[in-house]
């Protein structure tokens, strides 16, 4: 059977989205420390000692069919300002999750993780024909709660006690999705959104 999540580039007039690689892990190291992301609790960016295994965990999650990570590129200077994948995949339902994202700080509000969410959605919807899209976060992390909902993705709800991270903290989950039926006016929003450069 042909699996579902094929490798594939996905590019944008900010950025370029490219299957990630082994040979990616130097950069990605480099963007991640802008910013000394993975000191955020509520987050799980990779630190540098973690950056081989963060890696080797996605990319057999791309062997199996259940992930597909890409490397986030800024076209303007072609340097890796972080990563993003499809995750949970489910394609008898034809579910998927956008999630593991992160950029170097440069990177962050100025339009680059619209676009990105964009170019996912586009082909979510568009080519793998999903009937709907999920985000999940964690209750604290509020930026990211606030970036998802003006994405135009919906609450659906709160999972509690969904995980024990390595600091031992519970964390509760906030799950949004948005359906098929909802793409064509989420993604003229987005459109208007990138092209009058309002979008953070």
């Amino acid at each position: 059977m042909k699996p579902w999540l094929l490798p594939i580039t996905l590019e944008g007039e900010l950025v370029r989205l490219e299957p990630m690689q082994k040979s990616h892990k130097v950069d990605l190291v480099f963007a991640a420390s802008d910013g000394k992301l993975w000191e955020l609790w509520y987050t799980t960016v990779p630190s540098p000692p973690n950056m081989n295994s963060y890696m080797d965990t996605a990319l057999l999650e791309q062997q199996t069919g259940h992930s597909l990570p890409f490397t986030v590129i800024d076209k303007k200077t072609n340097k890796i300002i972080g990563s993003t994948r499809y995750m949970n995949s489910d394609s008898k339902n034809r579910r998927v999750e956008i999630g593991s994202t992160w950029y170097a700080q440069r990177a962050q509000r100025t339009g680059i993780n619209t676009e990105c969410k964009y170019l996912l959605l586009k082909y979510a919807f568009e080519t793998l024909n999903c009937i709907a899209v999920e985000f999940r976060t964690h209750y604290h992390n509020f930026p990211s709660r606030n970036a998802i909902l003006r994405l135009g993705a919906k609450q659906d709800g709160i999972l509690r006690n969904h995980r024990i991270d390595e600091q031992q903290n519970l964390r509760d989950t906030v799950v949004f999705s948005i359906l098929d039926s909802e793409w064509k006016t989420v993604k003229t929003a987005l459109q208007f959104k990138m092209k009058r450069g309002a979008s953070k």
